[in-house]
């Protein structure tokens, strides 16, 4: 399942960045320069942003890395074909912080569009504290 995934502040969307990037092996200055952008969501999405929710769904807090993506998309999948239009979770890179995954379709995504413009940004912002690889 497509999806777009949202963050709930800068500081946890560089740090889901930085996750990525690590997990790959990219260099930060090689996915430069990149648009930071404000989304405006209004949709109906399950809360799964406590651990006890998540584990009302069969699932532990988020940890970094893709070996534990099939469990989350599974739930996800299960999730759309309810009726929501995404979920909101722990960020697995940022454990204060919530990532909002909405799911996309072939009429795109629900309820959520962009404020243009972006922030452009040229240099990588220094690593977020906290940051979980």
């Amino acid at each position: 399942m497509d999806a777009l995934y949202l963050a709930d502040s800068e500081q946890t969307a560089w740090a889901e960045w930085y996750r990525h990037l690590a997990e790959a092996m990219i260099p930060p200055l090689a996915q430069m320069p990149r648009e930071m952008w404000t989304w405006q969501v209004d949709a109906e999405v399950a809360d799964l942003s406590t651990e006890s929710r998540l584990r009302a769904m069969g699932l532990d807090v988020p940890q970094p890395g893709s070996r534990t993506w099939p469990r989350f998309q599974k739930v996800g999948e299960r999730l759309a074909a309810d009726g929501w239009a995404g979920l909101l979770a722990p960020s697995a890179a940022r454990p204060e912080g919530k990532v909002l995954c909405l799911f996309r379709n072939a009429a795109g995504v629900g309820g959520a569009r962009p404020l243009p413009p972006p922030r452009m940004i040229v240099e990588p912002p220094p690593p977020p504290v906290g940051l979980r690889t």
